[in-house]
This record gives structure tokens, sequence and C-alpha cells, in this order.
């Protein structure tokens, strides 16, 4: 089913209309009912019973995001989200680490306790903990000296400084945060791929193609780069985006 993206934001966030002071213009734009004058929507093309929003020369209209525009500020927002969820994740997962580094003795005896009294239960399902990759990666964390573990803790923390940065400029569709992304997403890729050469898992999975995906999807269709035409044709395909643009190239204008 075929998404009709201009009706689903202006049932959102209300319509845009504008009254331009060229004459032919603006009679294409506005109609008169018998409940009163109705101007065309910006972005869906709708008319709307009341006064303008805006008025003056057709080159001071809003530039109203339409169509493929708004697609994209929704796939934006959603990878806005998942950077904002991670990047939360990654501050607790920091937090962690550094508790953890601050307490390391007492962590030990706890999990060696709870080991031994787990150990008899898996025991009887037939799962040997003594060999588990899972206990032997917690227990290889026990011979971090503390310096370590504050290292990891700041590299985790700036990694999810870049993460909720990422998310802030995506959710506005700031160029400088699409850039940011593909760079910093891109750059994280090898270490993705490595760490399924060691252990394939389906969350991993997911998580490298939504981000090969999102490299790919930001740097063509926002024309990262120098690709498709760069900045000038992004540029000109977001001005063309809007109604009046349209009216006025289409040569209705006098």
């Amino acid at each position: 089913m075929k998404i009709d993206w201009d009706r689903r934001h202006c049932a959102r966030h209300g319509h845009v209309t504008y009254a331009p002071d060229e004459t032919a213009l603006r009679e294409r734009l506005r109609v008169e009912t018998k409940f009163g004058t109705a101007w065309r929507c910006l972005r869906c093309g709708d008319f709307v019973l009341g006064d303008p929003h805006g008025s003056g020369p057709a080159e001071n209209a809003p530039l109203v995001p339409r169509g493929k525009v708004l697609r994209d500020l929704f796939i934006l927002r959603f990878l806005a989200i998942e950077r904002a969820v991670r990047g939360v994740f990654i501050v607790l997962v920091a937090a962690a680490v550094w508790k953890f580094s601050n307490s390391q003795d007492s962590v030990r005896r706890l999990f060696d306790e709870y080991l031994d009294v787990f150990r008899p239960v898996f025991k009887h399902f037939h799962y040997d903990l003594d060999h588990s990759p899972v206990v032997g990666s917690i227990q290889k964390t026990f011979g971090y000296k503390h310096s370590t573990l504050v290292l990891v803790a700041v590299l985790l923390l700036a990694y999810a400084l870049i993460e909720l940065v990422e998310a802030g400029g995506l959710w506005y569709a700031k160029r400088w945060a699409e850039y940011l992304t593909v760079v910093a997403t891109a750059a994280f890729l090898p270490l993705e791929i490595y760490e399924l050469t060691e252990h394939i898992s389906w969350l991993k999975i997911a998580t490298l193609v939504l981000n090969i995906l999102a490299v790919l999807y930001i740097a063509l269709a926002k024309r990262l780069f120098g690709l498709r035409g760069g900045r000038k044709a992004f540029d000109e395909e977001r001005e063309s985006a809007s109604l009046l643009e349209v009216e006025t190239s289409a040569g209705v204008m006098v």
C-alpha cells in the first residue's frame, strides 16, 4: 500500500497555506465556497477554509517538505530513535563498568558464590558452567586492571556521546548529522564484521545489516560526498518540493 506522506503529515501537524502577491498564482491557490474562502495547502494540495497562514511575494513562500522529503524525514527519525536508544544503553553499560572497576573484588566474590550455587542446577541439565563461553568471558574481566576498566568506561561514554549527537541531529534532519552518521557508522562496520567471525548471533547480524543500509540510504538519498549531483542537486530537489514552486515553474505566474 502506497503511503501518502503529504496527507499523513498534514493530518498530524496541520496544513500550510500561503497567499502570494502575484495575481494569477494567487487565484490558482484560492477558491470561493459557500462557507467562505479556501486556500490550497502547499503540502498536500487540499483546499482549506480560513485565512492563509502567510502572504507576500511567491519567492518568500515557506519551503514546505513534501512527498519524498517527508519519507526521508520519517526514516531519519527512525534512525534517530535507534541511535538514542543505543546511546542510552551504552551510557548504562559505561556506568556499570565504572562501578565494577571500583568494586572489582567484591563483585568477583559475589559471582563465585552464585556460580557455586547454580553449578549443580546446570549440571542437572547437562550444562557445564565451568566451560561456558559466557562465564569464561565474565571471569576474564576480573583480571583486568582498574585503569583498563576506567579507560573502557571513558571510551564507552565517548561512543555513547557520538550516538546521542547523531540522534539529535538526525531528528532535525541536519546535514552535518547525516555526514557524522555515515562516517561514524562506516568506521565501526569492520569491527562489527570481526565480531561476527568471533561469535554469530541474530542480533549482531541485524545490527550489521541495519547499519549498512543506513550508510547506503543516507549517503545516496541525501546526496552526500558529491553522490548523485551532491549538495546542489539536493537543494534543487528540496526547493522543488513546494507546491507553490511547482505552480510557478509551470508558468502560472504572470
